[in-house]
């Protein structure tokens, strides 16, 4: 009895050690599931750790490339601005181009400023066709069309010599006059021209040459251009001549955008007082035939290049620049056999006559 009730007691001790440790067992698993857990979300914490560092050092790599795109496609710089910064003069700063909306008063201020700096450049700038008085100049006016000046101071001593009165030329034979004015070429027509302006003149103004720009226009061969060079240069009384030359450098420099000529010498008239004109003739056309030429003006040899809006449409470097000069920067040599005493003291050298070379 003894030994069934202490079997009784350890049996029941046993049923309660097992469902006392029951539960404990139950629970291993799911404490080694929640431990797994924890692991496996630690692994993927790591993971997304070691994975964030790198999309950021990724984003910090990306970020200077973002910054740099720019510079993959860099911006297009103007021919005249790239042209500007390699033929920059000594001792010259070459001026951003003119805005379009330039105003009156600058425009005014910019064109006389040119011509200024081209009077220090051309102190002696003359007609460059030789000539004794008005008769002579009108007729050496005539002929240089679609010729040189220096051509026509060629020929003209020989017609002057033959002809020296409209008288005489009036009553030459035109055969005769056309064989002396051939080197000028379109000889039949200028021929023609000078005969009958020296009939008009012998005729209508007693031989002379008239010194009014009405009447200077009615002569065969006389257009605005012509009249005024004589009424410039014979006769004292200020004009602007406008040639090929003028016509080209005052589009050029942005003083007009006019092509017809008589609209260009209005406009251009406009900028400057009414004495400046004649000589501002000469400073341009001079400039024109030198420097500022009509295919390949030399800009880097152009003492206006920080004034000129057209600066870099010619040759930049100042090397090559002076390559394309026709004429020292001076203007050596003058085209006139015989130039006034003031260009001679400059240095200046008469042109060689007809045949001399």
């Amino acid at each position: 009895m003894k030994k069934t009730a202490a079997s009784k007691k350890s049996a029941a001790a046993d049923r309660a050690s097992t469902t006392e440790e029951a539960p404990a067992t139950e629970k291993a698993p799911a404490a080694k599931k929640s431990a797994a857990a924890k692991k496996t979300a630690t692994a993927k914490k790591a993971a997304t750790a070691k994975k964030a560092p790198a999309k950021k050092a990724s984003a910090r790599k990306a970020a200077p490339l973002k910054r740099q795109a720019p510079a993959k496609k860099p911006a297009v710089v103007p021919k005249k601005a790239a042209a500007a910064v390699k033929g920059v003069a000594p001792a010259k700063t070459v001026a951003p181009k003119p805005p379009r909306g330039e105003s009156r008063t600058a425009l005014v201020r910019r064109a006389r400023r040119i011509n200024r700096e081209l009077a220090e450049v051309y102190p002696y700038a003359h007609p460059e066709l030789d000539f004794e008085n008005p008769f002579q100049l009108v007729v050496a006016t005539v002929l240089s069309a679609q010729t040189t000046d220096l051509r026509v101071n060629q020929t003209t001593p020989a017609l002057f010599a033959k002809y020296p009165t409209p008288e005489d030329l009036a009553a030459a034979v035109p055969e005769e006059v056309e064989e002396i004015l051939r080197p000028t070429g379109f000889f039949r027509a200028k021929t023609k021209s000078v005969i009958g302006l020296s009939k008009a003149l012998a005729e209508d103004f007693g031989g002379e040459v008239p010194g009014r720009l009405e009447d200077l226009v009615k002569l065969p061969g006389v257009g605005r251009k012509t009249a005024f060079v004589v009424l410039g240069n014979a006769f004292g009384r200020p004009g602007i001549s406008v040639d090929t030359h003028f016509q080209r450098l005052v589009r050029r420099w942005r003083w007009t955008e006019e092509t017809d000529p008589d609209k260009i010498e209005a406009a251009v008239g406009a900028l400057f007082p009414k004495s400046d004109w004649t000589d501002l003739s000469h400073h341009v056309i001079w400039h024109g035939r030198r420097i500022c030429h009509a295919r390949k003006p030399a800009c880097g040899a152009c003492p206006i290049a920080p004034l000129c809006p057209a600066y870099g449409e010619g040759e930049t470097d100042p090397e090559k620049a002076k390559k394309l000069l026709k004429y020292e920067k001076g203007g050596f040599p003058g085209q006139r056999l015989k130039p006034p005493q003031a260009y001679l003291d400059a240095g200046g050298k008469p042109a060689p006559p007809l045949g001399a070379g």
